[in-house]
């Protein structure tokens, strides 16, 4: 509840005279934390978590809040591949992926919302049909969801998202729009995107920017 960063933090606030009195006993490790943590089926935890996402949305949308930007990136989480071989995804490292999508409503209001763990070979990509589920909002990811054919289904069923092209990606211009001189992007068009014989059926709109460190997007 006093949002600790960790079981030391929590083992230190615990020597509390009075805390000790009702709770009869008068100190708690951190390693005795750690081995009850081991000891909660990840259910309980999952639960837990849907929980409180459902009571932040019930805030936000009973609150009226704009459309939220939905953000979708990737962690590898190591794991030691002597007591992890079904995780394997190189010759000595195994590891699991954490699929995380991001709620950012404004400033004051980002959470996350959904989570789904792979194994670290999993692509990126294939995790878009699980993550895009809400027509309601606008999704952000990089350039490791990249899927043209997804893309394709995404946009026919009425979903919105916003992705960084790869670098090699194939580009065939349908239209260019005309920019006003004090505009901040450096052009906008609207483009296939792939080769022939891998490519969009549907059109998408290029915008090409500067970020903050002068590379361009």
């Amino acid at each position: 509840l006093l949002e600790f960063t960790s079981l030391e933090e929590m083992s230190d606030a615990l020597v509390d005279e009075d805390l000790q009195k009702a709770l009869g006993f008068e100190s708690i490790s951190a390693s005795q934390l750690s081995r009850k943590n081991n000891q909660i089926h990840p259910l309980i935890l999952a639960n837990l978590f849907l929980d409180l996402v459902w009571k932040i949305q019930r805030y936000h949308y009973k609150n009226g809040k704009n459309m939220p930007l939905k953000i979708i990136d990737s962690s590898t989480l190591p794991l030691n591949l002597t007591h992890y071989k079904w995780a394997k995804f190189r010759k000595t490292k195994a590891g699991v992926k954490l699929h995380l999508r991001l709620v950012f409503m404004d400033k004051d209001t980002v959470y996350p919302e959904k989570a789904v763990i792979t194994t670290a070979k999993e692509h990126d990509r294939n995790q878009l049909e699980v993550l895009v589920d809400d027509q309601e909002a606008m999704y952000v990811f990089d350039r490791g969801y990249v899927d043209y054919e997804r893309f394709d289904r995404m946009t026919d069923d009425g979903y919105f998202f916003v992705s960084r092209l790869k670098k090699n990606a194939v580009i065939r211009e349908v239209y260019t729009f005309s920019l006003p001189d004090d505009c901040h992007v450096l052009s906008d068009k609207m483009v296939y995107i792939g080769t022939t014989q891998n490519r969009t059926e549907n059109v998408f709109r290029l915008l090409e920017v500067m970020d903050t460190k002068g590379n361009l997007l």
